[in-house]
């Protein structure tokens, strides 16, 4: 028995019955490519933005208009999942995230261009590991 039967105010009416639920539609080609851009893009930015204390993204949600934080492994499945299934899982705001542990994909992408620009000016080291280099 639900005690919201017929409740217009019931949270959970916005839900559909998984059992009537149609499939998601599949990701068109091109979807699908921009999810394992990010994917990629993802790596590079954890590779560059973890070891200095960045523990995610945070992404703001047009559904639900609130921040979401997402740690480096969630957001890699959630990412992969979208690949694999063609919709985004169900979403919620982290638990008591510190907004200064995670930044946006554009301050990820744009940090990322800096540290290229850098390494094309000469003034860093090439990001593969080179034999030759002095460890800088």
């Amino acid at each position: 028995m639900d005690p919201f039967a017929g409740d217009p105010s019931d949270p959970a009416s916005a839900l559909e019955d998984s059992d009537d639920a149609a499939p998601a539609e599949p990701l068109t080609q091109a979807e699908r490519q921009d999810v394992v851009d990010d994917l990629a893009d993802l790596e590079v930015y954890e590779a560059l933005l973890a070891p200095r204390g960045v523990r995610g993204l945070v992404v703001d949600c047009d559904d639900c208009r609130v921040s979401h934080y997402f740690g480096w492994d969630l957001l890699r499945a959630n990412l992969r999942h979208l690949v694999e299934v063609g919709e985004s899982r169900i979403h919620e705001p982290a638990f008591d995230p510190d907004p200064a542990d995670y930044v946006t994909w554009e301050y990820a992408r744009g940090y990322v261009d800096g540290i290229q620009d850098a390494v094309d000016e000469g003034d860093l080291p090439p990001f593969e590991d080179d034999p030759e280099s002095d460890g800088r």
